[in-house]
């Protein structure tokens, strides 16, 4: 599925692409209601539960996530899941809403990824994603909890500024309500020249962060 298309089939209940997953939250009054939404989410995705879905369970909120998971990738299984999902819940009351949901990656400018790469896997205990071990590619997670690394290549030396940047990567439709609140902050716009895949900001002492979406990538 193109971005475009994954992002599309979904609108409509409550779910966002980001980032090769499909996301979205659903708000519960207690840890016990919570527990509902999760079971009633299980249930609907049946035996693809375990391969596709995850969930994180607090007191005011659940958060699920979609992706085939031995693909590190979203395939229309993943859009089929959401609507069972949505529709399961709405069943028992609950709502799934795009509101809360973001992801979080930290990019590395590097001069040489192959030789830092080894020390960050290492140092946080991080992986590789299926299929993608490459001197290269990015790191994560094995438990799905810690943001993304991934290393961007450096062409010369870059000391005046920092080499570690966030990248967050927020719902298309809420990325210029993010950006204009950063702004109204004291943050600065840096860069829009690939927005909407990403806009470039910066703080009062110029730490930068990417804000990027799906938008602009096929």
């Amino acid at each position: 599925m193109s971005r475009a298309e994954a992002s599309e089939a979904v609108l409509d209940v409550g779910w966002r692409f980001l980032l090769g997953t499909l996301q979205s939250a659903v708000p519960v009054p207690s840890l016990a209601a919570g527990a509902e939404v999760v079971a009633a989410a299980v249930r609907a995705a049946g035996e693809h539960a375990d391969g596709h879905l995850r969930a994180d369970l607090r007191a005011d909120r659940v958060f699920l996530s979609l992706q085939t998971l031995r693909l590190a990738s979203l395939t229309s299984r993943d859009v089929e899941l959401a609507h069972r999902i949505s529709a399961a819940l709405a069943t028992i009351g609950r709502t799934t809403e795009p509101q809360a949901v973001q992801m979080l990656e930290v990019a590395i400018d590097a001069l040489d990824s192959a030789a830092i790469r080894p020390f960050w896997k290492a140092v946080l205990g991080y992986t590789h994603e299926p299929s993608a071990d490459g001197p290269a590619d990015p790191i994560v997670d094995p438990a799905g909890r810690g943001p993304a690394i991934w290393f961007q290549q450096m062409t010369e030396p870059r000391p005046q500024r920092n080499r570690v940047h966030f990248d967050l990567c927020v719902p298309h439709d809420q990325a210029p309500g993010r950006l204009a609140a950063a702004v109204a902050a004291g943050g600065r716009l840096v860069s829009e020249r690939r927005a909407p895949a990403f806009w470039v900001l910066a703080d009062a002492e110029g730490n930068e962060v990417c804000v990027t979406t799906w938008q602009g990538r096929d």
